[in-house]
């Protein structure tokens, strides 16, 4: 179930090393996006996703956690180390490992429609348990995303080395990482809210209107690799407890890449009171839409080193 976990442009950035009394957690630098997230933000971020779905995948078996985060500061590559005590399994834990089987991300347009009462509070919930906040963004305030998010794909468009990047993870067809051709609609018109246009898509849309999706700001606090690692956890919690409740999700980082439009982001949704680090955009698709495949996923013998 761990390499189940999301990831930026599926680079699955994480490799884990089994040791008699711990499991530890490294970051992967062979797979950081170097013009996609030059300051590696978004790889801790997907590491940390994938150390909460470690998590629950061992509370389903009857184990708990004992994470130590950056146990050794002359590594920067370990990013945490994991013990585990035995732990009654709760419904929450069968349902939450469910969810990962359950859960894809969706980057179609979602259709208009109420959600169930409370889903984006819990959903914002199950982020706050793991160390974030989520800010969720009304339709009137969407524009202080939508400037950034704009101006992210204009220079992007334009950069050579970003294009090459995003042209070797995405449009992919039988590889075992990276966004699949098969997973991916066409780009937004612009006068939409745009999402990150990865290469060759083949997805149809389900709905040609608006798209209905409501936007969560994942944020911190504290801005350094620890409060990245705790704010892909709680992303984690997030699409987990999304699928959970039958919802489909996707994420988005486009602009968050970038030092300036970071902080106008910063600024303008989130009042210079946090730090955002993942944007999550949550919508009811209905049970009539085509159905999305797996994205693929490395084999556990790349991921995993048994001391």
């Amino acid at each position: 179930m761990t390499v189940r976990a999301p990831s930026v442009h599926n680079t699955q950035p994480w490799r884990w090393r089994i040791l008699p009394d711990r499991i530890d957690l490294y970051a992967d630098s062979h797979r950081h996006l170097k013009a996609t997230d030059p300051l590696a933000r978004a790889m801790v971020v997907s590491c940390g996703a994938a150390l909460h779905h470690m998590e629950i995948a061992f509370a389903v078996l009857g184990w708990g956690v004992q994470i130590m985060r950056f146990p050794d500061a002359t590594d920067r590559d370990l990013l945490a180390s994991v013990r585990f005590v035995p732990r009654p399994i709760a419904d929450t834990d069968i349902q939450l490992a469910a969810a990962i089987l359950l859960r894809r991300s969706d980057r179609r347009r979602f259709p208009a429609g109420e959600l169930p009462a409370g889903s984006i509070r819990a959903i914002a919930a199950a982020g706050c348990r793991l160390g974030a906040a989520a800010r969720q963004m009304p339709e009137r305030f969407l524009h202080q995303l939508g400037g950034p998010m704009r101006e992210a794909a204009d220079r992007h468009a334009i950069d050579p080395e970003y294009c090459a990047e995003l042209a070797a993870w995405s449009g992919c067809h039988g590889a075992a990482s990276g966004v699949p051709a098969r997973n991916t609609p066409a780009a937004r018109s612009a006068d939409e809210l745009p999402v990150r246009a990865f290469a060759g898509p083949e997805l149809p849309e389900f709905t040609s209107a608006p798209d209905a999706a409501q936007w969560l700001v994942v944020c911190t606090p504290n801005d350094d690799r620890s409060s990245q690692l705790r704010a892909g956890e709680a992303t984690s919690a997030m699409l987990l407890q999304a699928a959970r409740l039958g919802l489909a999700s996707s994420v988005q980082s486009e602009p968050l890449g970038m030092l300036d439009l970071r902080d106008q982001i910063r600024q303008s949704a989130l009042h210079r009171c946090a730090y955002p680090h993942i944007m999550i955009r949550v919508g009811a698709m209905p049970s009539g839409a085509s159905p999305l495949q797996f994205t693929p996923r490395r084999c556990v013998e790349e991921v995993i080193q048994v001391a």
